[in-house]
């Protein structure tokens, strides 16, 4: 290589990497409802918080700004974006519309093996539900939807649900956590996957759609 051609360029893997593990912890931060709205997060306090420096925090904040989760506070750092309770109930039919269909589609004994590999996530959420973990709960629930929706075959579906989970606010979650009812909401995943590997499509459709309701109600800010 010559002179001319060499750039003073950092190695992104690594640094990317970090960018999108904070990233990662941010949202499910933001759908805990861990980070409120109307707070202002300042880069440099979360990146002490992570042990890392601001650069990727503040890398990771433009990413959600991006995606409509957070906005930038001039000189100051960032604020959550609110949701109405209007902006919830227009996800929550987005939502029913295009999994219940989806999810209930792929009910079908013959694919017993694919919702077997799918039971240990499932598992894991009730185990993170049972511990009290909420940012493992939240983890754990997103990989379970998208792996689960995944098998539809639609790329493009499972982005555009993802997009929507990333927007929701469950700021009921520590309160179904002190009354210890959390699990309880968990095990509908594992209820899920054995209506679907009977084939079973009534029960499928009538679990989905209880969920995202069930759902629905955890996100109503308890205040």
């Amino acid at each position: 290589m010559t002179a001319e051609n060499r750039l003073d360029l950092p190695m992104v893997g690594e640094r990317q990497s970090l960018r999108e593990q904070v990233a990662h912890a941010l949202r499910a931060a933001l759908v805990t409802g861990e980070m409120r709205p109307g707070v202002v997060y300042s880069a440099p306090v979360l990146a002490a918080q992570f042990g890392v420096s601001a650069t990727p925090v503040r890398e990771a904040m433009l990413d959600l700004a991006k995606e409509g989760l957070v906005e930038a506070v001039r000189n100051k750092g960032f604020r959550v974006t609110e949701l109405s309770d209007r902006d919830l109930d227009e996800l929550t039919e987005i939502r029913e519309l295009i999994e219940v269909p989806t999810i209930t589609r792929l009910a079908d004994a013959s694919r017993a093996e694919e919702f077997d590999r799918l039971r240990p996530v499932a598992e894991e959420i009730v185990a993170a539900a049972e511990r009290g973990d909420l940012l493992g709960y939240v983890d754990a629930d997103l990989r379970f939807h998208v792996e689960l929706l995944t098998l539809s075959g639609n790329a493009h579906l499972v982005e555009v649900v993802k997009d929507l989970r990333n927007r929701a606010r469950l700021y009921g979650l520590s309160q179904l956590r002190e009354r210890g009812t959390l699990a309880e909401s968990a095990r509908e995943h594992v209820a899920l996957l054995d209506a679907l590997k009977a084939g079973d499509t009534t029960a499928a459709r009538t679990i989905m759609s209880e969920h995202i309701h069930h759902v629905r109600d955890i996100w109503a800010d308890p205040h």
